[in-house]
């Protein structure tokens, strides 16, 4: 039995990977998750506001050096020992590359073409195996349609795979009117992956201060609902890569996944809530899942829950949804 499976063209030894979280900040970490099995490791995102500050912090502080007398000098830093995150972050990924067997995949997060293109440049030589394109983007403006909203993104992809050749992923949130139409129009900007899906920050109200709170909510396996449908409508029409994110708890929802057509899955709440190793039941719970019902290859059981392979393609329809309200039956006690 093989477990390999290809995503954005690199070959993976299974399916399981490892997505953007705190776990993949530093080498140690991507380190242990290498050893735990993870097929691959996607490093946090890369913020372009976060850069930008820090470009404007390092510009403030060359003109003030140049502004005072060479005996002044001294107490002001060194430019020389600034280092800022964007740094620490090529370093950190250099260094995986080197003590790592896995593919390494840069995460970049944002909201201009600008931002993306200058540091994609950055990821690639820093020996980045893949560009995974964050997308994060709010549209807040009441004037802007979804139109323009979707070439937003197209016009990110395309401009980042004219400055790289080495793949790009794009991972994008549901909130689209039409997002079938939406992933072709990204794989035809040349997005050679979409990851589905981006959880969006989602903020609170506290009544008792009247303030907006902030609060991060990890996923739970409910919220593979959304992904398994839309996997299963694209698996097969969909020039790219499909990675499924978002609810994977236990091997079972990286068994779904499959079968609805994702070529990998990845996880990161359920690593944030049981450590790195949680990775070796994923991988060793759906090899034995595999062995049960004898299926010899990954290649075997992807798509094969897909809406063009069920023998009732109504139960990803309206007909199943009307169906299913008018059958529900309401507790009486």
């Amino acid at each position: 039995m093989t477990m390999e499976t290809r995503y954005l063209g690199l070959k993976l030894a299974h399916p399981v990977v490892a997505s953007a979280s705190p776990l993949s900040a530093n080498v140690d970490g991507i380190c242990r998750m290498e050893d735990a099995g993870a097929a691959a490791v996607v490093m946090p995102s890369l913020f372009e506001e976060q850069l930008r500050a820090e470009a404007a912090i390092l510009e403030r502080l060359t003109e003030s050096i140049a502004d005072h007398y060479a005996e002044s000098l001294s107490f002001f830093p060194s430019i020389g020992t600034y280092k800022a995150s964007s740094d620490e972050y090529l370093e950190t990924l250099q260094t995986a590359r080197e003590r790592t067997d896995i593919p390494i995949m840069a995460s970049l997060n944002g909201v201009t073409a600008e931002g993306w293109i200058e540091h994609a440049r950055s990821l690639e030589s820093a020996g980045a195996n893949a560009i995974e394109l964050n997308v994060y983007y709010l549209p807040t403006d009441l004037d802007e349609t979804g139109a323009e909203v979707e070439r937003r993104y197209a016009d990110i992809v395309h401009a980042v795979k004219a400055t790289v050749s080495i793949p790009v992923a794009v991972k994008v949130g549901p909130q689209f009117s039409a997002f079938g139409h939406t992933a072709r129009s990204l794989a035809a900007a040349g997005a050679d992956g979409i990851v589905m899906f981006n959880r969006f920050y989602r903020p609170d109200f506290d009544i008792d201060t009247l303030e907006a709170s902030r609060a991060l909510s990890l996923s739970s396996a409910e919220e593979i609902r959304q992904g398994l449908f839309w996997l299963s409508l694209l698996h097969g029409k969909v020039d790219a890569s499909l990675a499924a994110s978002s609810g994977v708890e236990t091997h079972e929802q990286v068994v779904k996944y499959l079968l609805a057509g994702a070529d990998i899955v990845m996880t990161t709440s359920a690593l944030l809530r049981h450590g790195p190793e949680h990775l070796t039941g994923l991988r060793d719970g759906l090899e034995a899942w595999m062995e049960q019902r004898g299926f010899s290859s990954i290649a075997d059981l992807r798509g094969l829950m897909s809406i063009g392979r069920v023998s009732d393609p109504t139960a990803y329809e309206r007909a199943n949804y009307i169906q299913l309200l008018e059958e529900y039956e309401v507790d009486s006690g």
